[in-house]
């Protein structure tokens, strides 16, 4: 059945009439439904109680026209959801009006386009390689990359003098910065002034003057280090922090450096005698709920509890030593000590220094990362036979 509605209001029809149209596609009538908006009734005996009856009339077309013919008397609701009835006090007479609808505000827009966000300096990859040593550090995610390194050879003309370190910062770059670019001369003013017989107590005034120095820049954030000085057949190896060296001594891993991590027995006993706490926070020890390292340089709003004093030790070179390794946490937290030496020496056929070392630094890397390192990631293999 198709049907057609006359809204009152509508500029094309009379307002005193609202009309409804049916008509069946199976039949020839026609229903219409034909009301006033006042006072309706369906017959003239009979009125309807409600002000918006309608009457009901079948027409029923034939060739002249339609003939009317009464049905029934129904009630129409005939506010529709867009039209609202407005009725006053001292007339019966109700008026459909149609409601405007709100106004929708639009915000004005730019056509040109944002800035896009400033993108923090420095690589995302540093990768260096020489016949003497090669480095290969990664950018976790951060938003720069926070290791340094430095490689010093042929210290005061010797050939057999040099000096490597790695530098694992946190909260900046700032500290481990400043230690790459002033932890050796530190050193190496001490030794001059000590001569062979103190080169622990060297490295550890070294260590110490750089700190000082540091926090006078009154800048935040610290450094984990580790550090190899190589000089008359020796190797001095320090560390203060989580960075760690690695010596392949025919093919078998052997640490040169112990981790200084708020865990250690030893150092948890440390920070409790001088009034700090060390406790678990998702599932890493930490000191004063914070720093995941026990000694450093920087720090300066932990400096009671952090030391920058390193531990120190001094091994002979001799033939059987192949290569050492020198690396952030990012590598040790996914990668054994054994595993490192194990992927390094096939690569490492050469020792007076051949592509393979970048080749082994970078697979290092990439190693550490595939099994979910989010962190900076440094690695630095130094042959040490030269230096035999």
């Amino acid at each position: 059945m198709s049907c057609a509605v006359a809204v009152s209001g509508s500029p094309v029809f009379s307002p005193s009439r609202v009309s409804l149209l049916c008509k069946s596609a199976s039949s020839p009538e026609t229903l219409a439904l034909i009301g006033s908006p006042s006072t309706l009734t369906s017959s003239p005996s009979s009125s309807l109680s409600s002000p918006s009856s309608f009457r009901l009339r079948c027409l029923q077309k034939q060739a002249s026209g339609f003939r009317a013919c009464k049905i029934d008397a129904c009630v129409v609701d005939p506010d529709p959801p867009l039209t609202s009835l407005a009725s006053s006090s001292s007339s019966s007479s109700t008026v459909l009006k149609r409601k405007r609808p709100a106004r929708i505000d639009i915000p004005s827009s730019s056509l040109s386009f944002a800035t896009a966000a400033k993108v923090p300096e420095g690589p995302t990859e540093v990768e260096i390689e020489t016949s003497r040593f090669s480095v290969f550090c990664k950018k976790g995610r951060r938003e720069a990359m926070e290791d340094r390194h430095v490689a010093l050879v042929d210290l005061q003309g010797d050939a057999k003098q040099a000096f490597f370190g790695v530098f694992d910062g946190h909260g900046g770059s700032r500290a481990a910065e400043f230690a790459s670019e002033n932890l050796d001369k530190n050193i190496m003013e001490e030794v001059m002034k000590r001569g062979d017989g103190g080169v622990v107590a060297a490295v550890r005034k070294g260590y110490l003057t750089t700190d000082s120095k540091f926090l006078k820049e009154d800048v935040r954030g610290g450094t984990c280090c580790v550090t190899a000085l190589i000089r008359d057949g020796d190797i001095v190896v320090s560390n203060a922090g989580d960075c760690r060296a690695v010596l392949s001594k025919g093919g078998v891993a052997e640490a040169l450096t112990v981790d200084h991590r708020p865990s250690r027995e030893d150092e948890k006993a440390r920070i409790e005698s001088l009034g700090g706490y060390v406790d678990c926070c998702r599932g890493v020890w930490r000191l004063q709920g914070t720093l995941a390292v026990s000694r450093g340089l920087g720090d300066s709003h932990l400096k009671k509890w952090v030391i920058p004093e390193p531990e120190t030790k001094i091994i002979r070179l001799k033939p059987e030593c192949e290569f050492l390794i020198l690396a952030s946490d990012g590598l040790w937290d996914k990668v054994s000590n054994q595993e490192a030496v194990d992927m390094v020496r096939p690569l490492f056929t050469n020792f007076g220094g051949s592509p393979s070392l970048l080749t082994a630094c970078k697979k290092l890397v990439d190693l550490s990362a595939t099994r979910g390192s989010t962190d900076d990631i440094s690695v630095m293999i130094i042959p040490l036979r030269s230096f035999i």
